[in-house]
């Protein structure tokens, strides 16, 4: 269904790609913003009776943990309207919670609400778990899943040899399984290297150094509380930081979706040019057009549009991981700024992947023009009969391949006729006649 309120949409991840807005949406919107910091200051509290810092019983943490449960649109809009008056998101926050605590008899609670923290502890946690949610739930599987129809591809077209092209010229052929395979594992190297990323997180005050803290409680091991609670969300604890958490980690988790996106880049580039030779064919939808003049053009457009949103993509991670790791002295608020166009990063990237799975599904292998291709480029089984000719020592193969190969067009009966004369044995002879450039595939489909 056409949604008319789209049409009026300034961003295409808010009209035309919607649907990955709200693939995103639970991750990185505002309003998961505001949801995910609410949680953290609601566990902290309830961290912080756990630890006998107030007293409380059972029925008042599940009233105290109950404010984020119901946490709804509502709640948000009531927050945003906090907002409004004290300019500043968090203590909106802060306030937001004091009230729903007096509403269900918890004023005396409300004074440990947001206790011995600075902004940036919540921000920074709530970063970390929206992040954590994000590529557990839904990125880290996006991938998967492609990789598993990449090895699916790889299986199906390993026997299909290809002439393979090196700076555009006809090259030793290959197969189209390997080619897809290559890129499934350099995909697969990139997603195991985002799986061991640590996703960190501070919890230490307004400089790094617990000193709120440590005034009201010189007593209590401060430090531990603040590891063990971060480590309680499932978060690595960052020990050493200024105000904010020092973003190293998440600059790590960007330049490896860059290179992803990158990885997806290159394999655009490959389709494009597989199809523009004819090795593959797109699949034909009658009602579908291609130009708006030309009746027969099926275009490749879902790599195009794949390889524009991940160049879109590209450029926002390089602002990002460029600005993150910098900040004047103890802070100040340009990170904030920066960090709540993640979720813009992350949603041109996972447009360009959705356009690469769909431009896949709908190639078909053309093998009667890659078999014609190979049979019209027999000059490239020279590289086997040097190498052949180096066997038996003989210092100048290259040479003379190249006088016979180089800038020519070679054909099966020039080839044939010139190894009949060759100096070396009948069997290797034999091997060299039987050769044809659909078989001179070396291990490729076994890899």
């Amino acid at each position: 269904m056409i949604d008319e309120l789209k049409a009026k949409e300034l961003s295409p991840l808010d009209g035309r790609y919607a649907d990955i807005k709200e693939l995103l949406s639970p991750f990185f919107s505002e309003y998961a913003y505001v949801k995910y910091r609410v949680f953290v200051e609601i566990k902290w509290l309830i961290y912080l009776i756990e630890n006998n810092f107030l007293k409380t019983n059972s029925k008042d943490r599940d009233k105290i943990l109950n404010i984020y449960n119901t946490f709804d649109i509502k709640s948000y809009l009531e927050v945003k309207k906090e907002e409004s008056i004290t300019n500043h998101d968090v203590k909106a926050i802060e306030y937001y919670i004091d009230e729903k605590l007096k509403k269900v008899g918890l004023e005396s609670v409300a004074s440990f609400v947001h206790f011995a923290l600075t902004s940036e502890d919540i921000n920074n946690t709530a970063y970390a778990l929206m992040l954590k949610d994000f590529l557990s739930t839904l990125y880290l599987d996006k991938i998967e899943e492609f990789l598993n129809y990449l090895k699916e591809l790889a299986d199906k077209y390993k026997n299909v040899a290809v002439l393979a092209h090196t700076h555009g010229q006809p090259a030793t052929p290959t197969t189209v399984g390997k080619e897809f395979k290559v890129y499934w594992y350099r995909l697969n190297n990139e997603l195991t290297k985002l799986k061991q990323v640590s996703i960190m997180a501070k919890f230490n005050g307004a400089t790094g150094n617990y000193s709120a803290f440590h005034v009201a409680y010189k007593d209590k091991d401060i430090v531990g509380l603040s590891k063990r609670f971060i480590e309680s969300l499932g978060l690595t604890f960052n020990p050493y930081t200024t105000q904010i958490e020092n973003h190293d980690y998440i600059v790590t988790i960007l330049d490896l979706i860059r290179h992803i996106n990158n990885i997806f880049l290159d394999l655009n580039l490959d389709m494009w040019f597989y199809i523009s030779k004819g090795y593959f064919k797109l699949e034909v939808i009658n009602q579908e057009v291609g130009s708006s003049t030309m009746p027969h053009k099926v275009n490749p457009i879902n790599f195009e549009n794949s390889e524009a949103n991940l160049e879109v993509a590209n450029g926002l991670l390089v602002v990002l991981t460029n600005k993150l790791p910098r900040s004047r002295m103890q802070r100040d608020l340009s990170d904030s700024s920066c960090l709540r166009n993640l979720g813009v990063a992350f949603g041109y990237s996972l447009q360009g992947i959705k356009e690469t799975f769909k431009g896949l599904k709908k190639v078909i292998v053309n093998e009667e023009k890659i078999t014609s291709d190979l049979n019209d480029n027999y000059e490239v089984l020279a590289e086997a009969i040097q190498t052949m000719l180096r066997k038996y020592g003989i210092t100048n193969a290259y040479q003379t391949l190249k006088d016979l190969t180089r800038g020519k067009k070679i054909n099966k009966e020039i080839l044939h006729k010139f190894i009949k004369t060759l100096p070396i044995s009948e069997e290797d002879k034999k091997v060299l006649l039987e050769l044809k450039p659909n078989t001179y595939i070396g291990l490729a489909n076994k890899l």
